[in-house]
């Protein structure tokens, strides 16, 4: 038997997709819209502190919400209804990422250019790591009753991020969770990283996490 030929297609697949996104990034640029894309596990509570972020910043700008699942749209009717914000649901069709195409086909479906556009990834913190959205801003949220661990478990999404919100920190006396060692986990990958220790819950930690999106996003203007 001759030698197989092996093609590596990821290579492809994500040099592709870097394109797309970084085209994206100066289309939604030249219509002042800035976009955050928000990654986690599932329960991490990622919905509620969208919530608390958008009812904190909707009196300064104008918002709207793009929700990523596999099935159902309970996070988009959830942050409809507790933000008024325009809220779209994106369904993967059993994908566990969006790419930066799928993200402009939801941009597409809101029929405007909001100053400010966040999205909720598919709840994972492996594949949506793996995919440019074409997000000028990558967050990631771990919460307390997580581990402190995570970070070193799951290290590209850490990487990759901008902002990692420790979130549940009203939990902290239930949980063995070291938030010191979580922080150093998390410079340990990603030396860059802002961190922010926060209760979507409660409130405590999200004017700063506030004003510093607040920042971000008239710097980059």
């Amino acid at each position: 038997m001759g030698k197989v030929r092996t093609i590596l297609l990821q290579k492809g697949v994500f040099d592709d997709n870097d394109l797309q996104a970084r085209k994206l990034r100066d289309y939604l640029k030249s219509k002042g819209t800035f976009l955050i894309n928000v990654m986690s596990s599932p329960g991490a509570g990622k919905t509620t502190t969208l919530v608390s972020l958008i009812n904190r910043l909707k009196g300064f700008m104008n918002i709207a919400v793009m929700e990523a699942d596999i099935d159902y749209d309970i996070d988009a009717v959830r942050v409809a209804d507790k933000t008024g914000c325009p809220s779209i649901q994106l369904h993967t069709g059993g994908m566990c990422h969006l790419d930066a195409e799928m993200t402009k086909q939801g941009i597409d479906g809101l029929g405007s250019f909001p100053d400010l556009i966040f999205l909720e990834n598919v709840g994972n913190l492996v594949c949506p790591a793996e995919f440019d959205t074409g997000a000028h801003l990558d967050a990631v949220i771990l919460s307390v009753p997580e581990g402190d661990d995570k970070p070193l478990k799951y290290p590209l999404v850490f990487q990759k991020a901008s902002i990692v919100i420790i979130n549940k920190i009203d939990a902290l006396d239930y949980f063995t969770f070291d938030a010191e060692k979580c922080k150093r986990n998390i410079l340990e990958n990603n030396p860059n990283a802002r961190i922010f220790t926060v209760s979507a819950k409660t409130g405590e930690g999200m004017e700063e996490l506030t004003n510093y999106i607040k920042k971000t996003i008239k710097e980059w203007h």
